[in-house]
C-alpha cells in the first residue's frame, strides 16, 4: 500500500466519512501548496499538545494558562443545577449556538447502536455516574438527555437512566429529554438554533 493509498484508508476512518469523500479529501491535498500542507501536518501533530479534554465535562477545549477546566465548567454565571448530557462534543456547540441553555454539559463520546450494546465500552458511563454524584451534593435538580432523534439515541438515553438509577440521591433529581421541536431522524450537531430552543422549551 502506497502512502496515498494509507491517506485515503486514514480519511475513511473519520466519522460520516465513506471511501468517495476519503479520496477526495486526499486528492485536494495533493493540489494543496506545500505550505498548506506542511501547516496541516503541522496542526495534526501538534494539535494534542494545545486542546485537551475537560477534566469535569469531557469537552476538548484549548488550554491556556494551565487550565484543566474549559471556560463553560469554569463560569461561574452557569446554573449549576442543570445538567445535559450530549453525544460528543460538536452538539454543546450547536447548543450553545441557540443560546436557549444556561446550564452545564458532560459529553457522553457517543451513542449505543441499537444492536451492538458491546458499543457501551467506549463511552463515559462511569465518569457520568461520578458527576452526577458530585453534582448531585451540590444542588443538580435536572438532567438533560439531548440525543439525536433516532432509534440509536433513544437506545442511549435508555442506557444512561440505567446506570444513573442507582446513584444516590437521584429520587430528586428530574431527568428530561429534548422535545419534538427536533424531527425523528435529526442529528442535533446538525439541528438549527430555533429548532435546538424549540426541542428546550419542549422537553418533557
Amino acid at each position: 500500500m502506497n502512502n496515498l493509498d494509507k491517506l485515503i484508508a486514514q480519511f475513511e476512518k473519520f466519522p460520516g466519512i465513506g471511501a468517495r469523500q476519503a479520496r477526495r479529501f486526499a486528492f485536494h491535498i495533493l493540489t494543496l501548496p506545500q505550505t498548506d500542507a506542511d501547516e496541516i501536518a503541522k496542526l495534526i501533530t501538534t494539535v494534542h499538545e494545545t486542546v485537551i479534554e475537560c477534566e469535569s465535562c469531557r469537552r476538548f477545549f484549548a488550554r491556556s494558562n494551565g487550565n484543566v477546566i474549559c471556560n463553560i465548567c469554569d463560569d461561574g454565571a452557569r446554573d449549576r443545577s442543570k445538567l445535559m448530557v450530549v453525544e460528543r462534543d460538536a452538539d454543546t456547540l450547536s447548543i450553545e449556538r441557540a443560546g436557549a441553555y444556561d446550564g452545564l454539559y458532560f459529553v457522553l463520546g457517543g451513542t449505543v447502536p441499537l444492536l451492538e450494546n458491546r458499543e457501551t465500552q467506549k463511552l463515559r458511563g462511569s465518569g457520568l455516574k461520578h458527576v452526577v454524584t458530585e453534582r448531585i451534593a451540590e444542588g443538580l435538580a435536572e438532567i438533560t438527555l439531548a440525543f439525536s432523534v433516532n432509534p440509536d439515541g433513544e437506545n442511549t438515553a435508555r442506557f444512561v437512566k440505567s446506570i444513573l438509577v442507582d446513584v444516590e440521591g437521584m429520587d430528586n433529581v428530574k431527568v428530561s429529554e429534548l422535545g419534538r421541536g427536533l424531527s425523528t431522524g435529526s442529528e442535533l450537531e446538525y439541528a438549527d438554533p430555533d429548532t435546538i430552543k424549540s426541542a428546550l422549551d419542549n422537553r418533557h
